[in-house]
């Protein structure tokens, strides 16, 4: 009993010591292991027993030194665990590196079919050898069978790994070969491009936890996933796969950084034509507002610096006629606080969307092929009469996803009709048959933990006191910009 009561109290200092300096964590486990001696300190309790030690404080020490032994070991690697994955990982969503920073992406790839419009997302993501681009395509394989999962990392096509991959799912050997080639050449074509190719063979239920283990183990940034519909030869969408599908929302649901979900719809790379031309490509960024729109133009950004894109950017703003949501409504259900915590949320996240667009402006300000554009609209029926003006002009759209914008009054009401809610109003909108364009999609959700947040809030508070210089830069040059150029504020039907 003395023993106990002697001995959990400094187990419970150190676990405490240990939560609090994660800095130091390796050497403590490393000193830690060393005092859990094990059989050396039986020895000694054996020489001890013979000398000076009575039966009853032996029998104590040998059970302390087991129970020392058995614990120490899962103790410090959770703690070890929670440090690394703290201390490792930080740049979970392109807001948080920096523009000319490289770009770690897990590219899924389903089919064959997936492997061209990838590939030109990479090529428009504007690669070089300053900020170069590490892609790892996972070719995801449905596990068939009573086999057990598996995870191969190629490093060239290897014919046993490819009959290894067959033997284990449905027509895998073939189709690994047609996916692996083609990024093998764009890999040795391309500048600034790393490509590392993993098979994995899992059930679909399962599937989302290895694109999570890869994108932890090699902290990635963004994680890109094809549509869970092809386009047909007529033009329009073949069945879909649910089984793809459900794999989609969960990564969506649980992942650990930034998410896309690209709808193919033919977009080709962005290269030299048979003439010698470069082959351009009309981008435009519908940018409502909110963490996943600012998402989406960070990463249009990049692509902006190809001298083969030409971006577009229209941000909408509620104009005077624009309803307030009803979330931000002070009402006596939700009560005066909720009422003004709501507005303050609002109005945090406004700055933060004239934060990211004026440093977005700043740092495009002298490139020709980018275009800005403040559109104002009052309510759902203008919005959707925009976007479909711009229908045939653009061959992509990069959207946010909208999360927690479901409330703004540019797109309430569009959720109702959703038949694809994983790509938010504005992308299920673009790829409806309906709206009969023909452009591919890229659809947007940034990461956001906890802990970001509060950085954001507590940084944006420190700004707002200070005079914005960025604001002040933008201004100057609207003023002396023509119209069409970054300045340009127009109504529909003015």
């Amino acid at each position: 009993q003395s023993w106990c009561s002697a001995s959990w109290p400094s187990w419970a200092a150190t676990c405490s010591l240990l939560s609090t300096i994660p800095c130091r964590l390796p050497g403590l486990v490393s000193r830690t292991r060393m005092n859990a001696k094990g059989s050396v300190e039986m020895i000694i309790l054996n020489i001890g027993k013979q000398k000076i030690l009575d039966e009853r404080t032996y029998t104590m020490m040998v059970l302390g030194s087991i129970l020392t032994t058995a614990v120490v070991g899962p103790v410090l690697e959770i703690f070890n665990k929670t440090s690394r994955s703290r201390a490792a990982y930080k740049r979970r969503n392109l807001q948080q590196c920096r523009p000319d920073s490289e770009l770690r992406m897990v590219a899924c790839v389903y089919t064959a079919r997936n492997v061209p419009s990838i590939i030109s997302l990479l090529q428009m993501s504007n690669p070089t050898k300053r900020s170069p681009v590490f892609v790892y395509v996972v070719h995801l394989l449905e596990l068939t069978g009573r086999g057990a999962a598996m995870m191969i990392v190629q490093q060239a096509s290897s014919k046993h790994s490819l009959e290894k991959v067959g033997s284990k799912s449905s027509g895998g050997a073939l189709q690994a070969d047609q996916i692996i080639a083609p990024f093998q050449s764009y890999e040795q074509q391309a500048g600034g491009v790393s490509v590392q190719r993993v098979t994995a063979v899992s059930p679909y239920s399962t599937m989302h936890e290895d694109i999570f283990n890869i994108a932890e183990e090699r902290h990635t940034t963004i994680i890109v996933l094809p549509f869970h519909r092809l386009q047909s030869v007529a033009g329009d969408f073949e069945e879909a796969d649910p089984a793809i599908r459900s794999v989609n929302m969960n990564v969506l649901a649980h992942s650990p950084c930034t998410v896309c979900i690209l709808v193919d719809r033919g977009i080709s790379g962005v290269g030299r034509s048979s003439g010698g031309q470069l082959a351009q490509h009309h981008v435009a960024v519908l940018f409502f507002g909110g963490p996943d729109d600012r998402e989406a133009l960070t990463y249009s950004s990049r692509m902006a610096e190809h001298p083969g894109v030409i971006l577009t950017v229209i941000r909408f703003l509620p104009g005077e006629e624009a309803m307030v949501p009803p979330s931000l409504a002070p009402s006596c259900a939700s009560g005066e606080r909720a009422a003004t915590t709501a507005v303050a949320e609002a109005n945090m996240e406004r700055q933060l969307d004239e934060e990211c667009t004026n440093l977005f402006r700043l740092r495009h300000v002298t490139n020709d092929s980018v275009t800005y554009t403040e559109l104002v609209i009052n309510n759902i029926e203008e919005t959707v009469a925009a976007v479909r003006a711009m229908n045939g002009v653009h061959s992509m759209y990069v959207v946010g996803r909208g999360k927690g914008m479901e409330s703004s009054p540019l797109l309430a009401g569009l959720t109702l009709w959703s038949e694809y809610p994983e790509l938010g109003p504005i992308g299920d909108m673009l790829v409806s048959a309906d709206f009969g364009t023909q452009a591919s999609v890229l659809v947007v959700q940034q990461y956001v933990s906890g802990e970001a947040v509060v950085a954001m809030d507590s940084t944006a508070a420190q700004e707002s006191e200070k005079p914005d210089p960025v604001q002040r830069y933008l201004s100057s040059a609207n003023h002396k910009a023509g119209p069409g150029r970054l300045s340009d504020v127009w109504m529909p039907g003015v």
